[in-house]
């Protein structure tokens, strides 16, 4: 190390003799920095001006090692060549500094590493003739990012970097915050670098549609995403965002809101269905080894316990309150799912949705019997069959179950007694008031409003007597008397 080392005073002067009348190699010159020289690609005037959206490739295009700037808690390895008492591994400080031997104290704090070992190669040159020095990262310190807008957990990451990793991406800080919203604009992802006041636009859409991964830029420290709020939601992309590797975790249950027309309204939590809008049972949601769909209306509206028999589904509502507090709503036409099978009505819901399900105000016979089959309908209803049926009381039958099959449930007609050309029906309202009317009964009618009426929940019928059953009944009631007391006399004849 002697032959390295300069020898005080006179060893010193002779130097800056030298260094003065002979031109030194470049390899051995240390170089001259100056506050106006740009130290690498982060190094920029603190007031520049914000850049155009186009900049965005060329922030995707920059060099990994060229980009980074150092901070505290980065891992550096330090190497002076034939000098290994001043090698070693150093850790930049909480103030930005490295404190290495015999120069002591460093400011290293937003540089590139190559300004950063031109700078102490400069002060080592004090010490050591010609200094080659090496500076390397070992362990990047963690990347603080921020994140904003329409994801399901705003706020600020760190994000570690192990041996070998990339820098974490757009998509991958997305991922962290919990991914996006049913209301995410991916089109429209703003990204603003921090050190450098950079801001520009990437389209994660075009990454979906066409496997751009320039959208796809690569993160720095300090850098923040904020993700707006699309003005108006497609129901189709929305089902394609679902899928996307940056979408909200399909497995957590979402809490909503169910009310208007359905058996059960109120909050619900409901799952994530592996089985697609068909069912509604958690327990099988849960099932382990299947792709899960995310939760939909129809299914949402299972869980509620299906639609009643005055549901207009055809102007079903799902309010949503976006992240800047603006309320969305979305109009689900699920009568065009029965009918065309149009899959984009069934809308993928998110944490908070509302689900309204409007009363109709006309429903026809054949469309009440067509919901009845519907699979979001409630599964059963419990009417009251009483008179002259083989088996009276309660009976359950479907939803929208037509009248002929309520009397079915129930036996059927007691054929002695049964007044068979007709029954009456009478309905609790949900106003309050009851309607009473008479049904002709033909079991061979389809269902219809005169004959052979769908039934609601807690319906009555009743089957009267026949004619001749009403007369025999009256005759027994005013006969029965007098039949008595001829068996009372017959009977006192006995002690005669």
């Amino acid at each position: 190390m002697n032959r390295h080392l300069n020898q005080p005073l006179t060893g010193f002067t002779l130097l800056a003799i030298i260094a003065v009348a002979v031109p030194i190699p470049s390899l051995a010159q240390v170089p001259t920095l100056s506050p106006a020289t740009p130290t690498g690609v982060n190094t920029v005037p603190v007031n520049s001006p914000v850049v155009a959206p186009t900049q965005c490739q060329e922030l995707n295009n920059l060099p990994s090692t060229a980009a980074y700037t150092l901070g505290s808690g980065d891992r550096l390895r330090l190497d002076i060549f034939d000098v290994p008492e001043y090698s070693g591994e150093f850790q930049v400080l909480v103030d930005g500094t490295l404190n290495l031997p015999v120069i002591g104290s460093v400011n290293v704090q937003g540089l590139t590493i190559q300004a950063a070992s031109d700078i102490i190669s400069q002060r080592y040159a004090r010490y050591v003739r010609r200094p080659l020095v090496t500076l390397s990262l070992l362990s990047a310190r963690p990347l603080k990012i921020g994140v904003g807008g329409e994801v399901n957990r705003p706020g600020s990451y760190s994000v570690s970097l192990t041996e070998g990793q990339q820098f974490p991406t757009v998509t991958d800080v997305i991922k962290l915050a919990g991914g996006i919203t049913r209301s995410a604009d991916v089109r429209q992802v703003r990204i603003r670098r921090l050190i450098t006041q950079i801001s520009c636009t990437v389209n994660l859409w075009e990454l979906l549609q066409n496997s751009n991964l320039s959208q796809d830029i690569a993160l720095r420290d300090g850098d923040e995403i904020f993700i707006p709020t699309t003005t108006g939601i497609d129901p189709i992309e929305s089902r394609q965002l679902a899928t996307a590797s940056f979408a909200s975790d399909t497995a957590e249950p979402i809490k909503v809101a169910i009310v208007g027309e359905v058996v059960r309204p109120g909050p619900y939590s409901v799952t994530a269905s592996s089985t697609g809008a068909t069912t509604a049972d958690p327990s099988r949601a849960r099932e382990t080894g299947v792709t899960r769909e995310p939760p939909t209306v129809t299914q949402a509206i299972q869980v509620a316990g299906g639609i009643t028999q005055l549901a207009d589904i055809r102007q079903v509502e799902v309010r949503r309150t976006t992240r800047d507090g603006t309320q969305q709503l979305i109009e689900v036409n699920l009568w065009d799912l029965l009918q065309n099978g149009d899959l984009s009505q069934d809308v993928i819901l998110q944490e908070g949705d509302t689900i309204f399900v409007p009363t109709a105000t006309a429903l026809s016979a054949a469309e009440a019997t067509e919901l009845a089959s519907a699979s979001f309908s409630a599964a059963i209803i419990n009417v009251n069959v009483v008179g002259e049926v083989t088996k009276p009381g309660a009976v359950q039958v479907p939803a929208n179950a037509p009248l002929n099959q309520a009397l079915l449930a129930a036996g059927g007609f007691d054929n002695r007694r049964a007044r068979k050309s007709s029954v009456e029906l009478i309905r609790l309202n949900a106003n309050g008031t009851v309607d009473k009317r008479e049904v002709e009964v033909d079991f061979t009618a389809g269902v219809n409003d005169e004959t052979n009426p769908p039934l609601r929940p807690n319906d009555v019928i009743i089957v009267n007597r026949s004619g001749l059953t009403s007369f025999t009944d009256t005759l027994g009631t005013v006969t029965n008397p007098i039949g008595n007391i001829f068996s009372l006399f017959n009977f006192l004849r006995l002690f005669r």
